[in-house]
């Protein structure tokens, strides 16, 4: 496949009359507005993306992108992001009960867009709070996704925006690049504790060590909670102590 079809992989999913045509390395789950697929070069543990489907009022060309999408009429373009929140809301429950099966418990999950994307057609990350993945390897990776740099708009932040007054709507929805993109060339920095890396080896083993770090204290929380619960020992003893109360108590 050639990089520009590589490019507009998004496009031909979001024009298929029938996604349940493509593979299940691919598709998650669809819905009558759009369909959830696997995201090929995973950036965090779980990481999924959302697409709208070419549906009338839009065309192809006005879900190009988050930027071309606001430039619609506004109820329009509110109504399709809250189609995709109602969806993203679906995904991050699967992804929740996934998390508890495998690593047995939950942590945050983003759902939000690229400023300035690299592939055509809109579509919504979703994904886990760790930003630990093989497939991240370049500072643009990294700084793409970072919560609190701004490349990554938060889809909460984008529904807010239509509830601002029109000048500021009709500014932050011109999305420009010149604004944007040299945010990919900030510092690397964690974004749990704002420690700065000099280098992604340093910055994805800090992440790492941080996310074990984080699955022992919940594993040790869990294992405590079990025992506490579980325990005969303890359970039997607090119930013969209540019992030898109570017979104290009538005795009296």
């Amino acid at each position: 496949m050639s990089a520009g079809a590589n490019m507009a992989i998004f496009r031909a999913y979001a024009q298929k009359s029938n996604p349940d045509s493509l593979p299940s390395s691919v598709l998650l789950s669809h819905s009558e507005t759009c369909l959830t697929v696997f995201d090929a070069f995973p950036k965090s543990i779980f990481h999924f993306l959302v697409i709208p489907r070419v549906r009338l009022p839009f065309d192809v060309y006005q879900l190009a992108d988050l930027r071309s999408l606001l430039k619609c009429e506004k109820n329009s373009a509110k109504e399709l992001l809250t189609n995709l929140n109602q969806e993203a809301d679906n995904v991050k429950k699967m992804i929740e009960s996934e998390m508890l099966k495998k690593y047995g418990f939950k942590w945050e999950i983003w759902m939000g867009f690229h400023a300035v994307p690299s592939m055509q057609h809109l579509h919504l990350h979703i994904l886990s709070a760790d930003l630990c993945s093989p497939r991240m390897k370049l500072k643009k990776h990294y700084n793409s996704f970072h919560p609190k740099l701004g490349f990554f708009i938060h889809l909460s932040d984008v529904l807010s925006w239509f509830e601002s007054d029109s000048s500021y709507y009709k500014t932050i929805s011109q999305l420009k690049k010149s604004e944007y993109e040299p945010l990919l060339k900030e510092d690397l920095s964690c974004w749990k504790c704002d420690r700065n890396l000099s280098n992604m080896p340093k910055l994805k083993s800090h992440l790492q060590e941080d996310f074990d770090k984080l699955s022992d204290q919940e594993k040790a929380k869990a294992e405590r909670k079990r025992k506490r619960v579980d325990d005969p020992a303890k359970t039997s003893s607090l119930q013969t102590s209540s019992n030898d109360e109570l017979v104290r108590e009538s005795e009296e």
